[in-house]
């Protein structure tokens, strides 16, 4: 057993459960962006892995795109959205699908919702693979969603502690004994 597997408390979602929900989510949205062409923005890193599992469930054509954000770091005010990465893509008219790893607190994407709906789109929505309503301090909700989790601190499928455990096929809570040191 890798060291990784071994750091995991528990398995929330399995490799199952995982592709069994992102199936779904990719028919409704099939449905719901039915002609037209999505601009899918995937906001990276940490879901990469969903994005391209939801892409391969959409079965229609879309453009892809991705952005680097964030609203806190060295130097930042709180509130203050960082485009480390933006697209380049001309946004006007057009429908925007947002797809998000987690929503925590939700401010980043609060921001960047607003931010985005600056550029004039047709309409903004929100995928998020995992909603942590329990730690919500923007007004923020997601069009769609994976599951929705207890306030633990969760890894694999794209999720991180110090850029590791991204690459497990579930989500899993971290043991306390790795966060904690």
């Amino acid at each position: 057993m890798n060291a990784m597997h071994e750091d995991i408390k528990t398995i929330l979602y399995s490799e199952e459960q995982i592709r069994a929900r992102v199936k779904e989510l990719g028919a409704q949205i099939t449905k719901d962006f039915e002609g037209s062409m999505p601009i899918v923005i995937g906001i990276l890193k940490g879901a990469i892995i969903f994005y391209a599992d939801l892409m391969r469930e959409l079965d229609l054509a879309a453009q892809l795109e991705f952005m680097i954000v964030s609203s806190y770091g060295a130097g930042t005010t709180p509130g203050q959205l960082v485009f480390k990465k933006d697209t380049d893509a001309n946004l006007e008219g057009r429908n925007i699908l947002i797809v998000e790893d987690i929503i925590d607190s939700g401010n980043t994407l609060y921001l960047l919702k607003n931010e985005l709906e600056k550029r004039k789109p047709a309409m903004v929505k929100i995928c998020a693979f995992l909603d942590k309503p329990a730690r919500r301090t923007a007004q923020i909700k997601a069009d769609y969603v994976g599951f929705v989790c207890a306030d633990e601190f969760v890894v694999g499928y794209g999720l991180d502690f110090a850029e590791k455990y991204r690459n497990l096929p579930y989500i899993g809570v971290l043991k306390p004994s790795v966060y904690e040191k």
